[in-house]
């Protein structure tokens, strides 16, 4: 380890990067947080601007890096800006490691749950079958094979839907009596607060011999009909409406139904700030008052 005080590389520092940075400032880490633009980072996170895209200007990282997270995310749901997000930065960035002879001891990568292909409430974990139906699991799955060819030891964790502080639209669609109910058997949801990204990662990076692979899930995955009914209850609000006809049009905006298991990483040792959506909607719902 780079003497007392690892030196830690956050590749795409953004919404979870940043609470990620501040953890590891905390606990008086060397952070660099890498953006296009490395503007609006914590305090104590070293700002490193270059575009992951663009190998030139990885020429100039930070020497003797001891850990790496790759947190970084598409800006839009395109195939070819989820293969150059996750699949060409990754591999431009190990390269550009490689290259200054920099031998990190361990590269975590935010990866998604969006890898499986289950969607009849199955349940999932890390030994499930991946085969994901659309061009963001299908680009997530290939870079997962990317941190596992690189040179260093990798961890992919699979991140459900991610929310938290500025993220809870969710709550804006119930308040404001746009929140829909779809017709059928229950559509499960698998959710990670914002905070618990952070301190998973954090965990994961500290501990000894990890899994190549872990579901980064709350404890509960949820049928969407009950979260919604919670926080219209929570909020005062009016009970979400039934969709009208079929329901097709919701279904095919929210996606799959799936249940995904956290049992690896709670066996790891991680404990969960919020391990339901119950405590974190009311984590969020508090700061808003």
């Amino acid at each position: 380890m780079n003497g007392t005080r690892p030196h830690v590389l956050i590749a795409g520092c953004g919404y979870v990067g940043a609470a990620l940075g501040e953890l590891l400032c905390a606990q008086g880490h060397v952070v660099y947080g890498l953006r296009r633009r490395a503007l609006r980072l914590p305090s104590g996170v070293e700002p490193l601007e270059a575009d992951l895209a663009v190998p030139a200007s990885l020429s100039r990282l930070p020497g003797a890096l001891d850990f790496v997270f790759y947190l970084a995310s598409p800006g839009g749901a395109d195939d070819a800006l989820y293969r150059g997000a996750y699949v060409d930065g990754q591999r431009n960035l190990y390269e550009a490691l490689a290259r200054q002879g920099q031998r990190p001891r361990r590269v975590l990568f935010a990866s998604s749950t969006a890898v499986y292909g289950q969607h009849d409430g199955e349940w999932v974990d890390e030994s499930s079958r991946t085969r994901p139906g659309d061009f963001r699991g299908q680009r997530l799955l290939e870079a997962e094979g990317v941190l596992a060819r690189a040179p260093f030891p990798g961890v992919a964790v699979r991140f459900g839907g991610i929310y938290g502080p500025r993220r809870s639209s969710l709550i804006a669609e119930v308040r404001g009596g746009r929140a829909v109910i779809r017709p059928g058997p229950p559509h499960y949801t698998n959710r990670i607060h914002r905070d618990d990204c952070a301190g998973a990662l954090l965990h994961l990076m500290q501990i000894e011999a990890p899994e190549p692979v872990y579901l980064g899930v709350d404890c509960e995955p949820a049928d969407e009909a009950a979260v919604l009914r919670w926080l219209a209850g929570s909020l005062g609000a009016a009970e979400p409406r039934a969709a009208a006809g079929d329901g097709k049009q919701v279904r095919e905006r929210r996606g799959g139904s799936k249940r995904c298991r956290n049992d690896r990483l709670l066996a790891s040792g991680y404990r969960f700030l919020y391990p339901s959506f119950r405590e974190g909607f009311r984590a969020i719902l508090s700061e808003q008052v």
